[in-house]
């Protein structure tokens, strides 16, 4: 058992898995964030709804995932070791005050390598043909007036080969579709690009606005079309 993450069913040659890097809001007891207790439930300390998608991606559609168990707050898993953002001392300009000053290679030890290392030997002993990197996106940022009218975005950095496949299948589910939207994977794309363009493998980097992730029917079907469209997208590039 991890503090930093679990897996849910086991990868096999060929097939898919999910990563979702902040799909959980978890702050351990012995780390004071500083923060009111209400913010924990929202965007700035998970990405709502993909701990749900993931699950039933596992459970329902075969798709093994390797899911964060600690909040983004605490440790961003998706991010460089050396990235300031790692420990975030503001997020969505809300302060967080318990990581000023906090000791950033005790966060690094405790939750980031483990993950990640642990994520390498999956993937290794797994040898899938398709990582689907699961994330979702507020709606409007606190801290930023600009609209988010895309219902789901495709992230790459500079691998785009399952992206230009992915676009047009979510677009003919009648999908408003954002290409390296609402922010570019080549700018924001740390475990991709570490297990999956470094490592030459193939990835969907997928992210669902937040407002259509929130309930359980919601949940099953992004799940439904997440299998569909991987498998197809896998298919593709085989």
């Amino acid at each position: 058992m991890s503090e930093a993450f679990r897996q849910l069913g086991t990868p096999v040659r060929g097939g898919i898995v999910c990563v979702a890097d902040h799909a959980s809001n978890h702050v351990p007891a012995d780390i004071a964030l500083g923060i009111p207790e209400p913010l924990i439930h929202e965007h700035i300390a998970l990405d709502i709804g993909t701990a749900a998608i993931a699950e039933l991606l596992a459970n329902n559609h075969a798709i093994p995932a390797h899911i964060a168990a600690v909040s983004r707050l605490v440790c961003d898993l998706n991010r460089e070791e050396d990235a300031p953002g790692l420990v975030p001392e503001a997020s969505d300009g809300h302060p967080i005050p318990g990581n000023v000053g906090a000791d950033r290679e005790a966060r690094l030890a405790r939750f980031h390598r483990p993950y990640h290392t642990a994520l390498d030997q999956w993937l290794a002993a797994g040898e899938p043909a398709l990582i689907l990197s699961l994330h979702s996106f507020t709606p409007r940022l606190a801290s930023r007036d600009e609209p988010r009218p895309w219902q789901v975005g495709v992230l790459y950095n500079t691998d785009d080969r399952a992206a230009r496949l992915a676009i047009p299948l979510l677009a003919a589910e009648g999908l408003i579709v954002g290409d390296n939207r609402p922010y570019s994977g080549r700018d924001l794309n740390y475990t991709m690009n570490r297990h999956a363009e470094l490592a030459q493998r193939n990835y969907l980097g997928i992210e669902l606005r937040q407002d259509l992730t929130a309930t359980l029917a919601d949940q099953s079907r992004w799940a439904a079309i997440l299998a569909d469209i991987a498998q197809r997208v896998a298919s593709a590039l085989r």
